[in-house]
C-alpha cells in the first residue's frame, strides 16, 4: 500500500481513528483532552503553553493508538495468552502511563506558571 495518495492515506488514518473510538480507554483520553481544551480556553494561558499542552495531549493520543494497534494485532495473530505478547501489550500500556505521566507533568507545570 506504498506511495497512495495523500487523500486515500488520510483516509487510513481516519478510519484508524474511528477504529479506536471502539476503545474505553481511547474514549476517556479523548474526553480529558476535551476538558483540557476548556481548561485552556478558559485560563487564557500565554500561547507556549498551548503548544505545550497540544504536544502532551497529542503525545498520550498516539500512545494510545499504537498501543491499540498492536494490541489488535497481537490478539488477530495470536489469541491464546503467551507471556512474551503479554509482555508486549504491558509495554505498551506503560508507554501510555509514561505519556499521561508526562501530560500532568505539563498540566502541574501550567498551573505553577499561573498561580505564581
Amino acid at each position: 500500500m506504498k506511495n497512495q495518495p495523500f487523500l486515500k492515506r488520510l483516509g487510513f488514518a481516519l478510519s484508524g481513528l474511528s477504529a479506536a473510538l471502539s476503545e474505553s480507554s481511547f474514549k476517556t483520553h479523548l474526553v480529558a483532552a476535551v476538558a483540557v481544551l476548556g481548561a485552556l480556553v478558559w485560563l487564557r494561558p500565554a500561547p507556549l503553553w498551548w503548544a505545550l499542552v497540544a504536544l502532551a495531549v497529542a503525545v498520550v493520543l498516539a500512545a494510545e493508538l499504537a498501543n491499540t494497534a498492536v494490541e489488535r494485532l497481537a490478539d488477530r495473530l495470536h489469541p491464546e495468552r503467551h507471556p512474551e505478547i503479554k509482555l508486549v501489550k504491558d509495554c505498551l500500556a506503560a508507554a501510555v502511563l509514561v505519556a499521561s505521566l508526562g501530560a500532568l507533568a505539563v498540566a502541574a507545570a501550567l498551573v505553577f506558571d499561573l498561580v505564581r
